[in-house]
């Protein structure tokens, strides 16, 4: 409801109740006009594939925008993929859409191609083999004996290709794999870390196991050999006597 106070103007005219009861009429028609309005809008538009028409709905059309073929005044969509107005390049088909079409990528397993997917294709791309209808990839690691030419080479298999890599403890160097080196550190060899009782436990191991050879070869009755075991047992024996007597002799002199 209207308000029931009296309005001034800002010349302080004072307000009719009769100017303030129309003024409250117009307020309340000004909703009901513009609903009127947007309804009889939509009462003479046409539907969206409609250029013209008789009513809003979808079988009064009288012509239709491009990409639509009027047919029992309805406007239908014409397939441009089954025209030769769906014309694509190379390596991408047509895709239909309403009042048009696309022209989309094939699969990177193909070459060339009728629809979406590896099942689609008319050719199969490198590294790609048909099976039936669809094109799979090939494991290049399982199908070649040598796909790394370098022997310190790891396979990997990528999507139509594969690629190759350095094995562990290797860098790639001129296109071929070298041992990583390790910055200051030098390597030791087998015999570096021993201790001298070490070193002399396997001087009389190996002077042990020649003797026992000798030995082998002169219970044969060998001359010769039997000349070379005893000459060797000999030596050893003067050396182990050798060694003694000198210990014996450091203690005798130090006891003085």
């Amino acid at each position: 409801m209207c308000n029931k106070k009296l309005m001034f103007q800002r010349t302080l005219t004072v307000v009719s109740p009769a100017q303030m009861e129309e003024s409250c009429l117009h307020r309340k028609l000004l909703p009901a006009v513009w609903l009127c309005s947007l309804l009889a809008a939509q009462a003479n538009s046409c539907p969206h594939a409609c250029s013209a028409c008789s009513g809003p709905d979808n079988d009064l059309c009288k012509e239709c925008k491009t990409g639509w073929i009027l047919h029992n005044y309805t406007c239908v969509d014409i397939d441009e993929c089954g025209t030769e107005l769906g014309t694509c390049s190379s390596n991408t088909y047509c895709f239909n859409i309403e009042g048009s079409f696309e022209c989309r990528g094939c699969d990177v397993a193909c070459v060339g191609c009728m629809g979406s997917g590896p099942a689609r294709c008319r050719k199969c791309a490198p590294g790609y083999r048909m099976i039936g209808s669809k094109c799979f990839d090939i494991d290049e690691c399982v199908e070649r004996v040598l796909a790394c030419h370098g022997l310190d080479e790891i396979c990997f298999n990528t999507e139509g290709s594969f690629r190759c890599h350095c094995a562990e403890g290797y860098i790639k160097k001129d296109s071929i794999c070298v041992r990583k080196q390790l910055p200051n550190v030098q390597e030791k060899g087998m015999f570096e870390d021993l201790q001298d009782d070490e070193v002399e436990v396997l001087q009389q191991m190996f002077l042990g196991v020649v003797l026992c050879g000798l030995a082998t070869l002169a219970a044969k009755g060998d001359l010769v050999y039997t000349s070379i075991f005893m000459g060797a047992a000999a030596a050893m024996a003067g050396y182990w006597l050798s060694d003694r007597v000198d210990g014996v002799l450091d203690i005798f002199l130090k006891g003085r």
